[in-house]
């Protein structure tokens, strides 16, 4: 499993013994283990601070590539660079999770896969807030924010409106 689902689904990081704040279950938040960051997916889980979800880019062809890679699957070519994305996109699918794994972990919760506008294809897996789990539909419009948990910026996907 990629350290992008690993933050959104509660999974940790074991293989660092890095965990999660224990913010207790008054917690507005679903609690998270978070991501072990490198070089070459530290521009995705820092653009956050920024209000920025940033997406790697091939630098020959132009194809988004996510998760990040350090080379285009499409062209081969080795020239990534992370670009801004509008942050907008639309639910492809998603399932809601009534399990609490972990001490605390508010369910329900959304898990889905959200397709950027920017490119047919391009999947961000996260977490849909903001809503209640039954208004969740696929092909909903949805925008990112983040939630800092912290060195990490998580992208979550709040409902977003039609044309914006």
């Amino acid at each position: 499993m990629g350290e992008e689902q690993q933050a959104a689904t509660g999974q940790d990081r074991e293989t660092e013994g890095e965990r999660a704040p224990d913010r207790g279950a008054e917690a507005d938040h679903a609690i998270r283990h978070l991501p072990v960051l490198d070089p070459e997916n530290r521009a995705f889980w820092s653009g956050g601070a920024n209000g920025q979800l940033l997406i790697a880019r091939c630098g020959q062809c132009l194809h988004y590539i996510h998760p990040p890679r350090p080379r285009c699957h499409l062209c081969g070519s080795t020239l990534i660079d992370r670009e801004a994305v509008s942050g907008r996109g639309r639910v492809k699918t998603f399932t809601v999770n009534r399990q609490p794994w972990l001490p605390g972990l508010k369910v329900p919760y959304i898990l889905a896969a959200v397709e950027l506008e920017e490119q047919q294809g391009l999947h961000v897996i996260s977490n849909i807030v903001g809503c209640p789990a039954e208004s969740v539909y696929i092909g909903m419009p949805v925008r990112v924010e983040f939630e800092q948990a912290e060195d990490v910026w998580i992208p979550l996907f709040h409902p977003g409106v039609e044309g914006r």
